[in-house]
């Protein structure tokens, strides 16, 4: 018995993490490829290494502690802001951290003094996503008494969006980060680093040539991972959106009606779906299901079929146009949105099967993959 399978194609994430380092390499920008999507993969970090990211950014303690035991050798960026109960092992694990508040800072100096290191920070400042980060207007007072710890270094500024409040990156908000950058190397004499600030949504700033000079740090993952910005999600020019598919098995095939029928309550999420009345369909049940994957982030290869829904352990997909007949025992393709595809990557019921030029990687067998061109959509 074989559970639904996620192939993941290391010649096109390497492929898509070339083509994003060398536009940002353009622009003077570093990149620090991120795998938090794949949980730390390492055959996904070794890909993005290969296509020249300089280094692997994280948001979690035991995925970067898996891709070293797996020797994956590079600097390591912690991305979620650090657990003030957990400063030993980020000093014991990351190299950088992105901080943002003060007893987490001194934590992290009494950890890396307990060990002889000097652990390098980058601060976090909210320019209205409002998420993580200092306000600006009380960054140089933090920034005052954070150079006063021992065991600390000071990298650089950072920032995010287009996460919690969808703010995008613009020229006028990455000035503002660039104006504080300046006003802290003025203030106390130092040079910064790093001015960390953009993820895949400024990939369409970069490339217009709208991103500030002095911006020279992002930290990218839909971008290499799904060929993907994340302003409006289009694919990006010359990379691949199917680096990873995934499959599922057809259990049961039968012909039956669209609409339920019978009086109908809540299902088993709590909600009243909504049914188009299309006559007799072909409806195929998949073993796989929204403890899997997101079912709403995900979408068949095949352009004949459409996702009714799915339960906990059940995809329904009306397969009455396919565009070849389907038989029980066949396995169907599936296109995955960023959140689907962490879903997928967490899931303990759904196998990863990387794959290069088409030939499973951990065993030479073939992957089954389906492959598109660079950019296609």
């Amino acid at each position: 018995m074989r559970p639904p399978y996620l192939t993941i194609d290391l010649d096109k994430i390497e492929h898509n993490a070339r083509t994003v380092v060398a536009l940002c390499a353009r622009h003077g920008i570093d990149v620090t490829g991120v795998t938090k999507a794949t949980c730390g993969h390492p055959e996904v970090a070794r890909a993005m290494l290969r296509g020249g990211v300089s280094s692997i950014g994280e948001s979690h303690i035991d995925n970067i502690e898996r891709l070293k035991a797996a020797g994956v050798q590079t600097s390591y960026m912690l991305l979620q802001l650090p657990p003030l109960s957990g400063v030993d092992a980020v000093v014991a694990t990351a190299d950088v951290s992105l901080n943002s508040e003060l007893s987490v800072l001194e934590g992290l100096s009494d950890a890396a003094r307990r060990r002889d290191r000097v652990h390098e920070v980058i601060l976090m400042v909210d320019l209205g996503d409002l998420r993580e980060g200092i306000w600006p207007d009380e960054l140089v007072p933090f920034v005052r008494q954070a150079l006063r710890l021992p065991g600390i270094r000071l990298k650089g500024l950072g920032t995010n969006l287009a996460c919690f409040g969808a703010v995008a990156p613009s020229t006028e908000n990455m000035r503002q980060l660039v104006e504080l950058g300046r006003e802290i190397e003025h203030a106390f004499g130092s040079a910064l680093d790093w001015v960390s600030g953009t993820n895949s949504s400024g990939l369409e700033l970069i490339a217009s040539g709208g991103m500030p000079t002095s911006v020279n740090h992002a930290r990218i993952g839909e971008g290499i991972l799904l060929g993907r910005e994340t302003v409006h999600r289009r694919a990006w020019p010359g990379t691949y959106q199917d680096a990873f598919v995934l499959h599922a098995e057809v259990l049961e095939l039968r012909k039956k009606p669209s609409l339920p029928v019978g009086e109908r309550c809540e299902d088993a999420f709590g909600k009243h779906p909504t049914v188009e009345d299309r006559g007799a369909i072909q409806r195929a049940l998949l073993n796989v299901g929204r403890e899997d994957v997101d079912v709403d982030g995900i979408a068949p290869v095949d352009a004949g079929m459409r996702i009714l829904g799915g339960s906990s352990d059940y995809l329904v997909v009306d397969v009455t146009d396919a565009r070849r007949r389907i038989r029980v025992g066949d396995t169907l393709a599936f296109s995955l949105k960023y959140g689907a595809l962490l879903a997928a990557m967490i899931s303990g019921y759904v196998e990863k099967v990387p794959v290069v030029a088409g030939v499973r990687a951990d065993t030479g067998g073939a992957s089954g993959g389906e492959g598109r061109e660079p950019g296609g959509r």
